[in-house]
């Protein structure tokens, strides 16, 4: 029977086990890092009925899903993590306390051209706040303060939390009675860093036919620079003259002003007035998060205000903030620009004994032993070369290796060797596992991430 060539479908990542191990000590600062602000965890199905995950989609989202028939059944794998939260919002509204605070780190799937940095399987760690009825804009401002906790709990400092309110932008829009141009407007403005402010300005005045005053006045409202408070200060130069430029005013200012007190240091915060973000979706604050040394990579979490998260299922108004972190492309940029810790362990086990008696029993009991004070342990017991058996550790990258012979039993002590200076030591059991676990609280003090 010919053999099948083993291969790895284009667009999905398939890792080695040290780099998995790098992968899921992110998930696991996240998962961390939430719980800190009173996320639950959650998690939805892969596959949802088609007419469940289209209600909100259509256009490029239909183009885009994995969508199959299994007898009867229209099935999807989902696209987001965003639709299938608000279908059991919608599902468990009796059975739910809000505001529902959840996160959900989970695997979505897009049946989209498969480049460089963009995958069709993929992982999303999304955060949502969702209110009933209302919802306080405390929890607005509260967003860039798990942003900032986040990233600075992975090792990373230089980065910026880029904050805006589409209802000042909507608001300026109206102000220039250019309310039914303003998404395609947004959609212009984005291409800013791109193509520049020249390019941007004849395709305002060309394409969209808004006058040369209106598109001058726009770029100089979207470069309003300076600090925080210096932009706020510009925009209060509009107050009065639009009800929504005022109330997302009022809203940005109040996101602003309790910054501090949520422990979001002003280097890693700005108010940034060309972020849109979401055209369709997203009414209020909305956020983009950037790495200062890597702008090429763009936004690594973005997010923001919505009014109702589960209009498609529900007549009941259910507001909602949120962000998203695309980790399977943020996971590749960070290896491609080196900035994964190599030094931290990735080994499955942080203890490999070897027995070295034919009698299992001392050997067996010490790994239970080391096992129960919290130290991963293998035991190795295969017919191998003494040397092969060592390799295994080094390969795998275990930090510890027991040997345990008839001298160790007798004298009541354990052998153990640290695999990366060399060193050996006879101790008894428990100053042997003090001496590891100390060895282990070092080599785990750095940061997932390094900025270089």
């Amino acid at each position: 029977m010919p053999k099948m060539t083993p291969r790895t479908l284009s667009g999905f990542m398939e890792l080695l086990p040290a780099p998995q191990q790098q992968m899921e000590r992110i998930m696991q600062t996240l998962r961390e890092t939430y719980a800190l602000y009173g996320f639950t965890p959650l998690d939805t199905p892969v596959i949802e009925s088609s007419d469940v995950l289209l209600a909100k989609g259509g256009g490029e989202t239909e183009k885009q899903i994995y969508r199959f028939q299994k007898g009867d059944a229209d099935l999807s794998l989902r696209f987001d993590l965003t639709v299938p939260l608000a279908k059991y919002v919608a599902l468990h509204y009796n059975d739910l306390t809000f505001p529902f605070r959840r996160y959900q780190i989970g695997k979505v799937y897009r049946g989209e051209r498969a480049q460089r940095g963009r995958f069709r399987e993929f992982y999303q760690a999304d955060i949502d706040i969702i209110g009933d009825g209302k919802l306080s804009i405390t929890n607005e401002a509260e967003i860039p303060a798990i942003i900032y906790k986040t990233f600075s709990a992975l090792g990373l400092k230089r980065f910026r939390i880029c904050v805006n309110n589409r209802k000042i932008l909507n608001g300026f829009y109206a102000i220039l009675d250019l309310t039914g141009k303003a998404t395609d407007i947004m959609r212009t403005v984005d291409k800013l860093d791109k193509i520049g402010a020249e390019k941007v300005a004849a395709i305002l005045q060309n394409d969209l036919s808004v006058s040369e005053e209106s598109a001058l006045e726009i770029l100089r409202f979207i470069g309003t620079g300076g600090s925080s408070q210096e932009v706020l200060a510009a925009l209060e130069t509009y107050k009065g003259r639009n009800e929504r430029f005022d109330q997302g005013l009022e809203e940005l200012s109040t996101v602003v002003r309790y910054l501090n007190a949520f422990g979001v240091p002003e280097e890693n915060f700005a108010v940034d007035l060309a972020i849109a973000r979401g055209l369709d979706y997203y009414t209020g604050t909305v956020y983009e998060t950037v790495l200062l040394d890597h702008p090429e990579i763009g936004s690594v979490c973005s997010g923001g205000r919505y009014d109702n998260l589960a209009e498609y299922y529900t007549d009941k108004q259910l507001p909602g903030v949120g962000i998203s972190i695309g980790l399977t492309r943020l996971f590749y940029v960070l290896g491609e620009q080196n900035m994964l810790n190599p030094d931290l362990p990735t080994a499955p086990a942080d203890v490999l004994i070897l027995p070295m008696t034919e009698d299992l029993t001392p050997a067996i009991s010490l790994a239970t032993r080391l096992r129960e004070n919290g130290v991963r342990t293998q035991l190795h017991c295969e017919n191998k070369k003494f040397k092969q058996k060592i390799s295994y550790a080094d390969k795998l990258g275990i930090p510890y290796v027991i040997f345990l012979g008839e001298d160790e039993i007798s004298a009541g002590v354990v052998a153990c060797k640290d695999m990366k200076t060399g060193e050996q030591t006879k101790l008894d059991p428990a100053a042997t596992i003090y001496r590891i676990k100390a060895g282990l609280d070092s080599l785990s003090r750095g940061a997932v991430i390094l900025e270089r």
